[in-house]
């Protein structure tokens, strides 16, 4: 039987902390992106105040998800991931995954000429396979160059940054999990 009204919209606060969180930001960041008062986020995120269509539009937007992940839209038994590429910060993100567990995108960085690489950490743990062009990791203080065909993972804690090495765009494929998930391929034995 399905969730009713009212614990759908229940849920939508703790499912925006989630997503705020498992991006690394901060309510005041979070604030700044968006547009919407420190306040509101901190009662949308606690119940004490109903989420608006325009305001998840606006934090869809900014976390890169659809909207209906924001609601937790019942599923209608179709197994397709419907595919609704999000841009933000100039990236391409393309969700091929459902929410919870391990997030699965598609990711295309274009060049970006003159952009100092600022690393980031956050919770979780990240696998990139390089699909075209190349990337450039920064991780601490290596430096790694990946060509197609290439993958990488790492603890997001580290400090790391991901772009384009050249002046080709790079497209990748990007696993990534709360902290302590990692991704582990296993070959089927005949």
């Amino acid at each position: 039987m399905g969730a009713t009204r009212k614990e759908v919209l229940d849920a939508v606060g703790p499912r925006l902390r989630e997503l705020r969180r498992r991006r690394g930001m901060t309510l005041a960041e979070l604030a700044e992106r968006t547009g919407i008062n420190e306040s509101t986020l901190s009662r949308l995120e606690g119940g004490g105040r109903k989420p608006t269509l325009e305001l998840l539009l606006t934090l869809a937007e900014v976390h890169a998800v659809p909207l209906d992940e924001l609601v937790g839209a019942p599923r209608t038994g179709d197994p397709r991931i419907h595919l609704r590429p999000v841009t933000r910060d100039g990236l391409t993100y393309v969700p091929l995954s459902r929410p919870g567990g391990i997030q699965a995108h598609k990711l295309l960085i274009p060049p970006q000429p003159g952009t100092e690489p600022e690393l980031k950490t956050h919770e979780g743990f990240e696998w990139v396979y390089v699909l075209a062009g190349r990337l450039l990791l920064l991780l601490g203080d290596r430096r790694v160059v990946l060509k197609p065909g290439e993958a990488a993972e790492f603890d997001t804690h580290v400090p790391h940054w991901l772009g384009p090495d050249g002046e080709d765009p790079v497209e990748l494929l990007v696993l990534f999990g709360r902290q302590g998930e990692r991704a582990h391929l296993r070959a089927r034995t005949a």
